[in-house]
């Protein structure tokens, strides 16, 4: 029953949503303002008779390896960052101006250095989204219970037991929060990065339609891409965080 509930308190507001939307493209009566039924006919078409399935799987793909390496390298400089002072303040300007160079200057400069191949794309995405994780990581290693990890040393808690069980869990809000926020950034900075030097995926085929100003198979690709990151956050990083909250990771 809470589960009904809370599955009908997470629909509603998109019903209402897509009323509104139905109600402006009947008001309008504009073609470049497609009705719902209009791309929901669309979306029927690429993935019955179009190729919708592939580029969504080529875009996946590519967030999925630019998402591995910005946390990996993200969690790891962000706990040096806050573990070691001189460290952070060394870095720290920049990190600054790596947070604040411009996502579209990352991805020119990575395809002009490295050339339109598929290193280079997933280079300039993970690029972009690095320093942020390392911001999250780094204000989360700097709050640590200082007083637990003395005890766990008192105790002569084994290196690899200690950074696990004591000192790792407690930056996993953190790391969750980086990571959460983090997947609605890369999938929209990899369809810039389609958009720019690919063939394929999500953001070249949207590149394609806005040239035909089809604006239905626009709006239909985006849903569908969507709906997938939709799932994604239901199926494992909600989950995910409701077990972390509840302590689950500091189980043995």
């Amino acid at each position: 029953m809470v589960r009904c509930r809370r599955l009908a308190l997470a629909v509603l507001p998109l019903l209402v949503l897509f009323l509104l939307w139905q109600f402006a493209a009947m008001l309008l009566n504009d073609s470049r303002f497609p009705s719902v039924f209009e791309v929901c006919a669309s979306l029927r078409g690429h993935l019955l008779e179009g190729d919708m399935l592939h580029h969504l799987l080529v875009t996946m793909v590519r967030v999925l390896l630019s998402f591995i390496i910005a946390m990996a390298l993200g969690v790891v400089i962000g706990m040096m960052m806050g573990a070691f002072p001189r460290l952070n303040a060394a870095g720290d300007a920049i990190l600054i101006l790596a947070l604040n160079v411009p996502a579209l200057v990352t991805i020119i400069l990575c395809y002009v250095w490295f050339g339109l191949i598929e290193a280079a794309a997933i280079a300039a995405v993970a690029i972009n989204k690095i320093p942020t994780v390392v911001v999250m990581v780094r204000e989360g290693a700097r709050v640590v219970d200082q007083d637990l990890l003395a005890v766990a040393k008192v105790f002569r808690v084994a290196p690899a037991r200690y950074f696990f069980k004591v000192y790792l869990p407690q930056l996993y809000p953190f790391i969750m929060a980086s990571a959460r926020s983090g997947l609605s950034l890369i999938w929209k900075i990899v369809l810039v990065v389609e958009l720019l030097g690919r063939s394929d995926g999500v953001g070249f085929q949207l590149g394609s339609f806005f040239q035909f100003f089809d604006i239905a198979s626009i709006l239909a690709y985006t849903l569908a891409f969507a709906a997938i990151v939709l799932l994604l956050e239901g199926l494992i990083m909600r989950p995910l965080d409701r077990y972390i909250a509840r302590g689950g990771y500091g189980q043995s």
